[in-house]
């Protein structure tokens, strides 16, 4: 119901009006708050560059945060992420990431970024204790910061947006009558601009997600997706249909695909579950670190990448690596 709502395929969000010129209101009376000096911004001893979007989950952000990690730790440098950990509950904050972290504590999100990519990962509701956290320990170059377009309490040195090429903006209201955290408008004002899928606009840079090959939970062996036999298809992430999508660009028509809520916790009884004698379950890579702990050998997931053309992922790395050097001189 909420996707046809958001979609503009249902006036119900008429209804849900004047909540949305509240959220509006409140959310341009915070940011206006710092660009006016009202509220102070606090500002790292590294560079900052978030990666975040305009619109609620699903847009492709954390493999663009992937993406972005491994390429300047191709190019020598040290990058560490930082997020607020939605969906964990740590006993304390800032939690850094190590590899006996459990989503439970950190959320899905970082400990999937930290076993990627292997860099410095801390998660905190209070970004700035969660960047702090991992200046004090030395070795980083710069942060990223995994969602946090709108949390202005930390000053930014680059701005990022992940853009649902197919969605775009839905209804182009705010939430909760629209998808949007603020409006469209404010692309004008962020660095960079990538566009998952569809059809970019003059200025954006396109990305498209390209699937590898899927993987045991248990066994970590990797085969063809279409190779897969009775297939039942699952994702809990902010945009199931995509993941379905995916699966019928690689061949593979699955027996049922269920969607679950983005961030949800499971159990083993209830995933099981969803299986049949002999059927095969298959994942997102998001859904499969918050399975391993009690996962059967029938249980696999299919990892993405984000793809950028490389003129493009050139030019954005290259005024991203100025950053650094700026702040060294």
């Amino acid at each position: 119901m909420i996707e046809r709502i958001w979609s503009g395929r249902s006036a119900l969000y008429l209804l849900l009006v004047p909540l949305s010129w509240l959220y509006g209101l409140v959310s341009n009376l915070i940011r206006l708050s710092y660009v006016w000096g009202w509220r102070k911004a606090w500002r790292a001893p590294v560079p900052v560059v978030v990666v975040g979007n305009l619109t609620a989950g699903g847009n492709g952000k954390t493999p663009v945060v992937i993406w972005l990690v491994q390429a300047l730790q191709q190019r020598g440098l040290r990058p560490g992420v930082v997020s607020r950990g939605y969906g964990g509950k740590a006993a304390s904050y800032p939690l850094v990431l190590d590899s006996r972290t459990t989503t439970e504590q950190a959320g899905d999100e970082p400990v999937l970024i930290f076993q990627r990519t292997a860099a410095a990962v801390a998660v905190s509701p209070v970004r700035k204790e969660a960047v702090e956290a991992l200046v004090g320990q030395g070795n980083i170059d710069i942060i990223i910061t995994d969602d946090g377009l709108q949390h202005y309490a930390l000053a930014r040195d680059f701005e990022i947006v992940v853009v649902d090429g197919k969605r775009r903006f839905g209804n182009g209201w705010w939430l909760p009558a629209g998808p949007m955290r603020e409006r469209a408008s404010r692309l004008k004002s962020v660095d960079a601009v990538i566009v998952n899928g569809g059809e970019p606009l003059p200025g954006e840079l396109p990305m498209q997600l390209a699937a590898g090959h899927a993987v045991n939970i248990n066994s970590g062996e990797a085969r063809p997706v279409a190779l897969l036999e009775k297939v039942v298809a699952m994702a809990g992430i902010g945009h199931p249909p995509r993941f379905f999508a995916t699966l019928a660009q690689q061949g593979v028509t699955p027996l049922k695909a269920v969607p679950f809520a983005d961030h949800q916790a499971y159990q083993h009884a209830q995933l099981s579950a969803l299986l049949g004698p002999g059927e095969t379950l298959l994942m997102t890579e998001k859904d499969a670190v918050k399975a391993r702990a009690f996962a059967d050998d029938s249980w696999w997931y299919l990892p993405v990448d984000a793809e950028l053309p490389e003129a493009a992922a050139s030019s954005l790395l290259n005024n991203i690596i100025a950053l650094t050097s700026s702040h060294r001189g």
